[in-house]
């Protein structure tokens, strides 16, 4: 794993500066502590920071081609590189390293841009070809590896693995773009193709982008997506030998490095089944880890636990206070971006644990969004069922009548908090899932921006390109265009953003065997009934995973990491929340109704609602905001 930057100019191909090439490099020298490199030459600077795995001392970066005309840097792992290597020496190829990346050089040379469908694994990586005099930049089907672009004042481009390499030019701008706060207020991230500065993107996942001297931008081309549309016919029984294969080979593809490996242990489904595979494919005890907490309801390390002793790890464990907010300052510095997923606080945690055996560690991120693993996947399953019987005509004003007296009770049981479920069947599947993602709906935005904010943000809206997606979406049902909206929106906008950054700040290599890509083709073909029974999401791989876990491991209630940020603001960030309402970098915004906000945070004291997920999108939107003006 590896962090890679560059300059590109467009137009003239001016000198580049290795200096700064470097400089960008340095600001990301956590993702690469055992090696650096620049390469320049006229138009065109690449820089390289390596994390070796894989042939540790042979595959030095930025890498010259053997014949010399070409010049690569790339962060990720090729999975099949093995494989495309021996079909590369049999076209003619010849290598001198044993590395992965020499491989991506020579696919480059015998199939151009489409060497990227020839590639398994994770990867953003940038080719500069000297006879084309092109430069070429790819990121992985799902975006695993991260890719910001920024467009600058003297004709160049510029890119790196995260947002603090391209700050660390001084020609970039730092003007935050008020579309992507409407986003970020909407989703908790900003999505791909933007990021919250002007002028500033991310290269979206399963896209590439070939820049020439001479020529203008082009737009991002997308050369890998995924089909809901066609439905797996077979058995039960046959479907899930062939999910098991599937899920035994993406394991074991992801096993092999030449430094210490091990995986992350939540006693989920997900991280367990990743650790089972990886026991019965090791000829050694596998080396896990998790982190418990001291309060039992947020604790799941007792199932880790459960799970180690009966795969017969080396498991570390870790009890952990959930009072860990002095580590804030941290998280905003860590992600750049304003982030909000709080459970990137525990995320980060484990991954210094990790850090402390391991360098690769294997994580069970993927099927939930593969498989229909989520709770509101099963509400969007069975909210179309009742849309199918009842006309849009009636519904929206039934349930949007309903919804609107609905109080917001967030501190009545579960099944009680009806309003959002009302509220979503009063629209159409796609608007209504849309509702069920958002962190913060279009009427409490509304509330709380101010007048020159809506004037700035005009007639976007954040719902906008999501629900365009769904509705294009190769897909059959709800249920697809949900999961379909998950793996190309949320996954690459939160959870691989999560666990790229937070791994990446302690120069540790995380792996998703869960996102093969032959695995979530597969999974997009399969029957709803396959993926979502009886109340059930993940329906067939709990179903294969049963000769290999114990059913209260399987089909226990589904938790994840924790974060009591609740619990935080009405104790000892209660002064921090007070302050968001007139704290400098929000109020000289003018984006909010610094009444509304004051509003906000008083309901959440004195316990009237739980408004703890907006400000801590407040909170770390300030964090974020004090960082680029104090730089």
């Amino acid at each position: 794993m590896c962090g890679i930057a560059g300059i590109f100019h467009l137009e003239t191909p001016k000198p580049v500066d290795p200096a700064r090439v470097k400089a960008m490099c340095d600001a990301i020298a956590h993702r690469g502590p055992d090696g650096q490199g620049v390469w320049t030459a006229p138009g065109v600077g690449l820089g390289h920071r390596r994390l070796s795995i894989i042939d540790l001392a042979g595959s030095p970066q930025p890498m010259v081609s053997l014949d010399g005309r070409a010049v690569l840097v790339f962060n990720g792992e090729i999975y099949n590189y093995r494989e495309l290597r021996q079909e590369l020496k049999n076209a003619g190829a010849k290598f001198r390293t044993d590395g992965d990346s020499e491989v991506i050089l020579a696919a480059w040379q015998r199939w151009g841009t489409d060497c990227v469908t020839h590639l398994h694994g994770m990867f953003a990586f940038a080719i500069y070809d000297l006879d084309a005099r092109t430069l070429f930049l790819a990121r992985d089907r799902l975006g695993v590896k991260p890719l910001f672009l920024a467009t600058l004042s003297d004709g160049s481009v510029a890119f790196g693995s995260e947002l603090k390499a391209l700050l660390a030019h001084p020609l970039l701008r730092r003007d935050i773009d008020p579309l992507a706060v409407e986003d970020y207020l909407t989703w908790g991230y900003v999505p791909d193709g933007r990021s919250i500065l002007k002028g500033v993107a991310k290269l979206p996942a399963g896209h590439s982008l070939l820049l020439r001297h001479g020529a203008p931008l082009p737009p991002p081309s997308q050369w890998w997506d995924v089909s809901f549309a066609e439905r797996r016919k077979g058995k039960a029984e046959d479907l899930e030998a062939e999910l098991l294969h599937l899920l035994r080979q993406a394991v074991s593809s992801r096993m092999t490095a030449d430094v210490p490996l091990g995986a992350f242990l939540s006693g989920g489904v997900d991280s367990s089944s990743v650790v089972a595979l990886m026991a019965e494919a090791s000829t050694r005890p596998v080396r896990t880890c998790s982190i418990g907490f001291d309060v039992a309801a947020l604790d799941e390390s007792a199932y880790a636990e459960q799970v180690a002793r009966q795969c017969r790890t080396d498991h570390v464990s870790r009890l952990v206070s959930p009072d860990d907010f002095e580590a804030i300052d941290r998280l905003a510095e860590m992600f750049d971006e304003p982030f909000a997923d709080a459970s990137a606080l525990p995320t980060w945690r484990v991954c210094q644990l990790a850090r402390e055996t391991v360098t690769v560690a294997l994580s069970g991120d993927g099927a939930d969004e593969a498989l229909a693993g989520y709770r509101r996947h099963l509400f969007q399953f069975g909210e179309d069922r009742i849309r199918s019987f009842l006309p849009q005509g009636l519904r929206k004003p039934l349930f949007g009548g309903l919804g609107a007296i609905y109080p917001k009770a967030d501190w009545a049981p579960r099944p009680m908090r009806a309003k959002t479920t009302l509220l979503s069947l009063a629209g159409d599947s796609t608007e209504g899932y849309a509702r069920a993602l958002s962190y913060a709906p279009a009427e409490l935005r509304e509330g709380l921006y101010s007048d020159a904010f809506r004037r700035l943000r005009g007639d976007y809206r954040a719902e906008q390109p999501l629900l365009h997606l769904m509705r294009s979406a190769p897909a059959r049902s709800g249920l697809d265009r949900a999961q379909y909206a998950d793996l190309k929106f949320w996954l690459p906008g939160d959870i691989l953003t999560k666990i790229d950054r937070a791994s990446m700040a302690v120069s540790l290599e995380a792996r998703e065997p869960l996102l093969d890509h032959r695995l979530i083709e597969f999974a997009a073909s399969l029957p709803e009934g396959m993926r979502v029974r009886r109340g059930q999401g993940k329906w067939l791989m709990k179903r294969a995973m049963r000769r290999f876990l114990p059913e209260d491991i399987l089909y226990r209630p589904k938790q994840g990491f924790v974060t009591p940020i609740a619990q935080w603001f009405r104790g000892p960030l209660s002064e921090t929340a007070r302050k968001i309402p007139v704290s400098t970098a929000l109020a000289q915004t003018g984006w909010f109704d610094n009444r509304r906000l004051a509003g906000l945070v008083e309901a959440h004291l004195s316990g009237v609602s739980d408004n703890s997920r907006m400000l801590w999108q407040l909170l770390m939107l300030e964090k974020a905001l004090t960082r680029f003006n104090a730089d």
